[in-house]
Parts: C-alpha cells; sequence; structure tokens
C-alpha cells in the first residue's frame, strides 16, 4: 500500500458503465479481492441494454451474484430514474437497493443524462431532501458543477447525513481536470470524477491529495473503461479497470478492510 506522502486516501473507486458486456461473476470476482471497488451501473430505460446501459436481464443476473452483498454497487439514476427523485419519489430505489443491494444512488440532472436541471427549485430540493432522509441506509452522491448548482447549493443549505457531493466539471463527458478543488468549510462527504483512467489516475490521485486536505474521498471514471472492438463493439473493458486498480494500490492509501471502504450512512441489506 502506498505511503501518505503518495496519493490521497481513497475510501472507494469507482468503475461506472458495466454492462451486458461484462460478465457480473467477473466482477464479483474483482470485489472479493478489491473490496473498496464500486461499480457504478448507468440506469436509463430508453438506453437499457446499449453500450453502458445494463440491460433488465443483465441487473437480475447481478441481484443473484450479489445475494451475499459482497459487491459494492452504486446507481447512477438517468433520465426517468433521476425525474422520480426530482420529483420526490424514491420509492424504486428502495426496490433496488432491497433487490440487488445498491449502496449509493447517484443523481444525474444535467442534459447529458436527459434531465432539466433548469426545472429545479428550491421546492424541488426539500422533494429530494425528504427523499434522502426517507432512505438513510444508502447513501446518494449530488454532482457538484455549474450545471447542478441550483440543486447542490439548495441542499448544501441543511445536507442530509447520507448525502455526498461528487466534482465532476466536466459533467460525464470525459474531460480531464485542470485543477482538483478543495471542499467548502463543513461540507458532506465528497468525491472526483472528470477524465480519469488507465492514462493518468496514478498522476491525478497524488495531485488529488493536497485539495482533498485530508479528507476520505473516492473516484469514479467511466469514457476511460471502453473499449472498441474489431467489429466495432463497444465493451466495458475490465482490463483497463484493472489497470487502474493497480495504480490506487501503488499511489493511494486505501482501506484495508471491507467495513472501512463503506461510509458510515452506506449500509448493507438487512437480512
Amino acid at each position: 500500500m502506498a505511503s501518505q506522502e503518495q496519493g490521497v486516501q481513497l475510501r472507494a473507486v469507482g468503475f461506472c458503465g458495466v454492462d451486458d458486456s461484462v460478465a457480473p461473476e467477473l466482477l464479483a470476482c474483482v470485489s472479493a479481492r478489491y473490496p473498496w471497488v464500486e461499480w457504478g451501473v448507468l440506469l436509463r430505460q430508453e438506453k437499457a441494454g446499449e453500450p453502458r446501459f445494463a440491460s433488465q436481464g443483465w441487473l437480475q443476473r447481478l441481484a443473484t451474484v450479489n445475494q451475499d452483498d459482497t459487491m459494492r454497487l452504486a446507481a447512477h439514476l438517468c433520465s426517468s430514474h433521476c425525474e422520480a427523485v426530482l420529483a420526490g419519489d424514491g420509492s424504486d430505489l428502495r426496490r433496488l437497493h432491497a433487490e440487488i443491494g445498491f449502496r449509493r444512488f447517484q443523481i444525474n440532472a444535467t442534459k447529458a443524462n436527459n434531465v432539466d436541471s433548469a426545472a429545479v427549485n428550491a421546492a424541488t430540493c426539500d422533494r429530494v431532501r425528504q427523499v434522502m432522509l426517507s432512505l438513510p441506509e444508502v447513501e446518494f452522491i449530488v454532482q457538484r458543477n455549474a450545471e447542478t448548482q441550483e440543486l447542490w447549493k439548495g441542499l448544501a443549505q441543511d445536507p442530509p447525513s447520507n448525502m455526498s457531493f461528487l466534482f465532476d466539471d466536466s459533467v460525464g463527458r470525459g474531460v480531464a481536470a485542470e485543477s482538483w478543488p478543495s471542499p467548502d468549510e463543513g461540507s458532506p462527504a465528497f468525491g472526483y470524477a472528470g477524465g480519469l483512467g488507465p492514462s493518468n489516475l496514478a498522476d491525478h490521485l497524488r495531485r488529488m491529495a493536497a485539495p482533498a486536505a485530508g479528507r476520505v474521498v473516492w473516484v469514479d471514471m467511466e469514457s476511460s473503461l471502453r473499449t472498441k472492438l474489431a467489429n466495432d463493439v463497444d465493451i466495458f473493458d475490465v482490463n483497463k479497470a484493472m489497470d487502474c486498480i493497480l495504480q490506487a494500490l501503488e499511489t493511494a492509501r486505501l482501506p484495508e478492510t471491507e467495513s472501512e471502504s463503506s461510509d458510515p450512512t452506506s449500509k448493507k441489506r438487512k437480512a
């Protein structure tokens, strides 16, 4: 494990966009060896089954594989899934947590994810806050960038204990950050994303140490994990994810046990 001087302290390394091109059983094997790895599943009904977006059948297979809750899973809510939360409906999140074992839910309230963030107002923030409070056993991630400022600023006025921020100025476009922001005083838990991947993760983990200011964070990536095969099929490349895992092991401080990798608000399902 890396020394403190080498990089930031991480609680998770997130790989988003797992889909039908990769076996859930293979992901479970990686999780068994590296419990701080988090698999991000993009939920967008109109794209289910396309590259980056898991089909319903794949999700059912994932549920079977994760019956013992050994996998760290995050659902990234897009389109109608996100809009439901903005409207104050957390019923589907409760089901996804109970049936599949998702421990975290990321609210992707951006145009790129087919959500009109311009419609967000104070009432929206109140509804989202109530959803968060109604599901204390899971953690909610809110993207913190210019496009989502109405949402994150509104929630920050009275932040639920199970809410965290994701600094991602690329808004999911995979654009590398020139610098990483420091959290505001009293900021909720937070993570970093934007252009991270096999070609640069180690360097950015070192650069995050100072702005993170001693806080334990997580990192997330998506676009850099894709590979196009000779037949032009776009797949989630678990070899690229493994490259990032090895870089994190060399560069960052990582939790030594599964319990250390989980946020106190991010619980396994009740038996």
